[in-house]
């Protein structure tokens, strides 16, 4: 059965897209811990991280540093956070997410049901920020 991210991916489920290219993607979580929480995904099913080959997980940390400069841009944080944590879903992702105190770091205190607009205002935000940074080839709507 296909995780809930590659029917993300695959267009199964709706997602808001921030990154696509051949081998990850980057969209944003239904339960954000900040305003601007992005989850890194390759498109390639992994469940472990340290299962990961080494030049695909190269490409997702480049991919969370890139979008993590664009977040950092668009919400003028202080800090980025990035986070593996792979207990909600068995298919590898990175969190990459603004910071501004320790607490944003803990994934229990992620909002339950946040607005859907301040979700594609976010979104929007974030894809602004990626093509001034010269990454819009990579930049899907």
């Amino acid at each position: 059965m296909a995780s809930v991210f590659t029917m993300i991916i695959n267009g199964d489920i709706p997602g808001r897209f921030v990154w696509k290219d051949d081998d990850v993607v980057s969209f944003l979580t239904i339960n954000p811990v900040s305003d601007g929480h992005l989850l890194v995904v390759p498109r390639q099913e992994i469940d472990h991280w340290e299962g990961v080959d080494p030049a695909l997980f190269g490409k997702i940390t480049s991919v969370a540093q890139t979008v993590g400069l664009a977040v950092k841009a668009a919400f003028d944080a202080p800090r980025m956070g990035l986070l593996i944590a792979g207990l909600e879903v068995p298919h590898l992702h990175v969190h990459v997410f603004p910071a501004w105190q320790l607490e944003t770091f803990d994934l229990a205190n992620a909002q339950k049901d946040p607005d859907p607009a301040a979700l594609d205002a976010a979104a929007d935000k974030i894809r602004e920020q990626l093509r001034a940074l010269g990454h819009g080839e990579f930049v899907s709507n």
